[in-house]
């Protein structure tokens, strides 16, 4: 399996991180892709690619941490993304869940993150909390052929899922899709499953029977197993299927 979204250099992964890493080895993850928050996370993040073989980091600001003056943020995201090769731009892009009042700050930086991607041929990784439309619409208007991507943590309907199917984008599923009342469940039998990538957002979001408590890769598993179930194929034929297409997302 291949973990394309988890924040391993998360606080809550400091007491115990070899331990949670040889679980997610031991559960069958191979390859750890690690979405970038803020200035404060790069260089725990960094020291964890460097510490853990297989996991890679990205380079981006979330949109919960873009503030009225953002400009520097973005500066050091273009100076590190100069200074050596990252696999994404992410976790980038807009959230209108905890608050309105940035808007517009979120809504620039995201088209000029997404402009930093298509400079360095690489893919983003969007966040989209209560404004699915709002980022889809974006993303759409920057489209070429240079730009390509994943809406992770996606909890949308079949409709939206082909939205980004046809922005050739891929669609993170995560432990929602495990949520009696999470809403994307009952669309993925009509999700293509060309399209799909697995991730965890950990330490957020543990899939049920983990639901409530910290969450890591090693629930990959239980992810996996749900989206096989709901497809009718085994585990394995929905492994090989979604590695493939994060090896795709991330070639």
């Amino acid at each position: 399996m291949i973990e394309t979204h988890a924040h391993l250099y998360a606080e809550k992964f400091d007491e115990d991180r070899p331990e949670m890493m040889d679980r997610a080895v031991e559960a069958g993850v191979e390859k750890f892709y690690m979405p970038n928050i803020d200035h404060e996370s790069i260089e725990p993040m960094l020291e964890v690619e460097d510490r853990f073989t297989h996991t890679i980091a990205t380079m981006g600001v979330h949109p919960c941490s873009i503030e009225k003056h953002f400009e520097k943020q973005l500066y050091e995201v273009e100076d590190w993304l100069n200074k050596r090769k990252f696999v994404a731009v992410g976790e980038i892009g807009l959230d209108f869940y905890w608050d309105k009042s940035l808007m517009e700050e979120q809504k620039e930086a995201l088209k000029i993150q997404i402009a930093l991607a298509k400079k360095h041929q690489i893919p983003i990784i969007l966040h989209c909390r209560d404004s699915f439309d709002e980022t889809y619409e974006i993303v759409k208007e920057m489209k070429d052929d240079a730009l390509k991507g994943v809406f992770h943590c996606f909890t949308g309907n079949a409709v939206d899922a082909q939205k980004v199917i046809d922005l050739d984008f891929f669609v993170g599923i995560g432990g929602v899709v495990t949520f009696k009342n999470g809403g994307v469940a009952e669309h993925i039998p009509d999700i293509d499953i060309n399209r799909i990538v697995l991730e965890t957002d950990a330490p957020y979001l543990a899939p049920t029977p983990k639901r409530g408590k910290r969450n890591e890769p090693a629930y990959l598993d239980l992810i996996a197993q749900k989206i096989a179930d709901l497809k009718q194929i085994s585990k394995e034929e929905l492994v090989k299927i979604t590695s493939t297409n994060a090896n795709q997302l991330f070639a």
